[in-house]
């Protein structure tokens, strides 16, 4: 990554050397050119002016500006607003290999490239109507979005935005297009996802010719797949069904074997209470070989053995969980939750299972993430147009960063994990 420019003190130097003994007029060309140099600073982002890496920038969607906030996770503060990224209803981001660009899908369809250095769109495009997000590839060749409208996912090359191919989302079984839902990065430069009204998941093979990939398809996996995950290993796909109990899980290691349906009373059982929110599955916590998984309108976290992909048991919690995030030593959960709870966030030690700490950031608790080696996480906290920043250890707040309705926070360290 080439750095970006400093400003030269000793070029400044040299034009008072060679205006002096010159009079006014030496004066004046001086006092001209440090008017001209300040300018420039003035006009760069606050974070241009000196060399710098990547590895501790991010992201926060303001959904209500559709704009971006670009921050530093060192010193928790904001650097730079990026602006004209269109609808961020539910917006998403990946980086890429170097973490210097962020790939930002919109609801409208446009995908946007966004440089975290200098604060500037690369390139916009409008890819589809509507369009639910997306991956990049294992090599960073390549990004993937996965679209409503029509229906079906492109690929496009992640250096120049252009169009690879188009993968239209058409049911063999109904003839039909479907909604793509549920689009992970797979090991082996393949890409998975699935079909929401035709209930299939179908996965990309882009290793030996991306323009023309290799699909296998996945028919009757369960009634309306509605999102999906890919474990931090690379192993598992899972997919959560919208339309009935249960989920469908594809073993990438051994993907010949199928799809296959398990934990078929998630979810049943008892009195339901009102689903306020849909859980997200991308954020499903993994700790060692158990998963702690949103349990759909139910005040609980669902635990799954991975080995078994079996209920081992509950943890009762305040509400409706939407997310369920592992600290990256996966020691803790952090949990926030549906309306009318959507205020409160609790933390849960895994060995014992038990909730350690809860608090209440403020209304509408959106979205939560840690910082790489997980001392920090920031949650967004829309209603209350603020990013809080909180020491996990501790549970101490560290800083707030005004923003307008934020939604997503996403940081660059994602560039380097798989399914995310």
């Amino acid at each position: 990554m080439s750095p970006l420019p400093r400003h030269s003190h000793a070029h400044v130097a040299g034009t008072a050397c060679q205006t002096c003994g010159h009079g006014a007029r030496g004066a004046r060309v001086l006092r001209i050119t440090l008017t001209v140099l300040a300018c420039i600073t003035l006009a760069l982002p606050a974070f241009a002016t000196e060399p710098r890496g990547s590895g501790d920038l991010g992201l926060i969607v303001e959904r209500a500006k559709g704009s971006l906030q670009l921050v530093d996770t060192t010193r928790k503060t904001a650097l730079q607003r990026v602006e004209g990224l269109g609808d961020l209803s539910h917006a998403s981001a990946v980086f890429s290999r170097d973490a210097r660009y962020a790939y930002v899908f919109g609801r409208d369809g446009g995908l946007s490239k966004v440089d975290m250095l200098t604060a500037r769109i690369v390139k916009r495009v409008i890819q589809s109507g509507n369009s639910i997000g997306g991956a990049v590839s294992q090599d960073g060749r390549f990004i993937a979005a996965a679209n409503y409208t029509p229906g079906g996912v492109k690929i496009f090359d992640s250096e120049t935005l252009e169009l690879v191919t188009e993968i239209p989302a058409k049911s063999e079984v109904t003839g039909a297009l479907s909604k793509v839902v549920g689009l992970e990065d797979a090991p082996g430069n393949r890409f998975v996802f699935s079909l929401f009204e035709a209930g299939e998941t179908w996965l990309a093979d882009l290793s030996e010719d991306a323009k023309n990939p290799k699909i296998t398809r996945y028919t009757g996996i369960g009634k309306e797949p509605y999102d999906a995950l890919v474990t931090p290993d690379g192993r598992w796909y899972v997919a959560g069904l919208f339309g009935e109990d249960g989920i469908a899980v594809l073993d990438l290691w051994q993907p010949e074997q199928g799809v296959r349906r398990a934990l078929p009373d998630y979810g049943r059982g008892g009195e339901k209470l009102p689903v306020y929110k849909m859980p997200h599955l991308e954020t499903w916590a993994v700790s060692g070989n158990l998963t702690f998984i949103p349990g759909v309108g139910r005040h609980e976290v669902v635990i799954v053995d991975m080995n078994t992909w079996e209920k081992v048991g509950v943890i009762p919690v305040a509400g409706q969980p939407v997310f369920v995030m592992a600290e990256p030593s996966g020691r803790r959960l952090w949990v926030n939750f549906a309306f009318p709870h959507y205020d409160t966030v609790q933390v849960i030690d895994v060995p014992t299972r038990a909730i350690v700490h809860s608090f209440k950031p403020g209304k509408a608790v959106l979205h939560m993430e840690f910082t790489p080696r997980g001392e920090h996480v920031w949650i967004s906290v829309r209603d209350e147009n603020r990013v809080e920043v909180y020491d996990t250890a501790s549970f101490r707040k560290l800083a707030e960063i005004p923003a307008a309705a934020p939604s997503g926070i996403f940081f660059t360290a994602r560039a380097h994990r798989m399914g995310l």
